[in-house]
């Protein structure tokens, strides 16, 4: 196996037409526990993995953007398979240099825990990450 700076990981919607594929190790890997973030899986918060857009090796399948607002006013894009929906990664003004990953959709499940679990005011009451894991509102 290459070494962890050379390695790459493929992420794939769920009926596979559209795929994204990085080099190395995630930057960050983190939860969020906004509104958007929660609508956007449907689920109790979104699991990401941020990657600079250097670490992008190839892009296949089609793919469309939604692009919304944030909390703070700025812009972030969701980007998504027109055939099943789902969401493969994010774009955001603020990270102009990176992408955010679903870390669900990677095809090997290593991407690691999150560091810390954003904006976690707006969890659900029953949502509990344990000590390990930080929250930031």
């Amino acid at each position: 196996m290459p070494p962890e700076a050379e390695r790459e990981r493929t992420a794939r919607c769920t009926c596979g037409q559209l795929s994204l594929t990085l080099a190395g190790p995630p930057d960050r890997v983190y939860a969020c526990g906004c509104r958007e973030c929660q609508r956007a899986p449907g689920s109790a918060f979104g699991w990401r993995a941020r990657h600079g857009k250097s670490a992008v090796v190839r892009t296949t399948g089609e793919h469309r953007r939604f692009r919304r607002g944030s909390d703070a006013g700025r812009w972030v894009e969701q980007i998504f398979c027109p055939v099943c929906g789902t969401q493969l990664y994010m774009e955001a003004e603020v990270i102009s240099d990176g992408l955010v990953v679903s870390a669900g959709c990677f095809e090997q499940a290593d991407v690691g825990p999150p560091a810390a679990l954003f904006n976690a005011g707006r969890r659900p009451d029953w949502l509990t990450l344990g000590e390990a894991i930080p929250l930031v509102e």
